[in-house]
């Protein structure tokens, strides 16, 4: 592995880590820190909670998935840096957002109870509580190739006409086990229901959104070289599997 990057500091929001983090999502947030360093920058993760000041000075945010209650505890933080976010994405910072931050960055969330929480509308879906909950690996096509995960949810969640997809979906369910979509994109923002963590198993993704972090604040991304045969035995494992 080498490196070309001269410890160029990087920083890292962990949205809502005690609330948002029912499957292990903070992997993502290890894997991006651990990258970035292969990469030879120098990553810091600040944690976001709700009732405080954000971060400023933010390159990469990050957010996972948390029970329906979990969303109702940082739907009205999230709705009050709704404006905030909104710009940070306008002005290209990459985020990644994992199932239930996936759905409050959308339009709404309806529970399966009928109780509405308003999303920030990154993303033009609408997500409704339905019957029963979707389970399963998963193997997406994306403008990454093929991504893997796990999906564990019950949202079935809407593209609003025009919105663009993360993928579509080669097994599993997706957004709402019908139209074979995948999460959801804007700009460097991602949308996704894949768990795992969905970054170790994909590590093309992981580099995008660094690299879109690193072009934004630098200019420029010198990728190293690194070594990622176990991630890719274990994507070819899944496939010989079925996945």
């Amino acid at each position: 592995m080498t490196t070309h990057n001269a410890a160029l500091p990087l920083r890292i929001v962990h949205l809502y880590p005690e609330q948002m983090n029912i499957y292990g999502d903070t992997g993502n947030v290890l894997t991006m820190v651990r990258r970035a360093q292969w990469h030879g920058y120098d990553p810091e993760v600040v944690v976001h909670r709700p009732g405080v000041a954000f971060p400023e000075d933010v390159d990469l945010i990050v957010g996972g998935g948390g029970q329906d209650s979990g969303q109702g505890l940082v739907a009205d933080d999230l709705l009050a840096l709704g404006d905030h976010i909104h710009g940070l994405a306008d002005d290209g910072v990459a985020m990644l957002m994992v199932c239930g931050l996936y759905q409050l960055f959308g339009n709404f969330f309806e529970t399966v109870t009928g109780e509405r929480l308003d999303g920030i509308g990154i993303f033009d879906v609408a997500t409704y509580g339905g019957p029963k909950r979707l389970v399963g690996n998963v193997r997406a096509n994306t403008q990454f190739g093929e991504v893997f995960g796990y999906e564990n949810h019950s949202g079935l969640t809407m593209l609003g006409e025009g919105q663009r997809p993360f993928g579509e979906i080669a097994m599993g369910s997706g957004n709402n086990g019908r139209d074979r979509t995948e999460g959801a994109i804007y700009n460097n923002v991602y949308g996704t229901y894949l768990h795992g963590s969905v970054l170790p198993k994909n590590p093309r993704f992981a580099d995008a959104l660094i690299e879109a972090a690193a072009v934004r604040r630098y200019g420029a991304f010198a990728p190293a070289q690194i070594d990622d045969q176990l991630a890719e035995r274990a994507r070819s494992r899944a496939r010989q599997l079925g996945v």
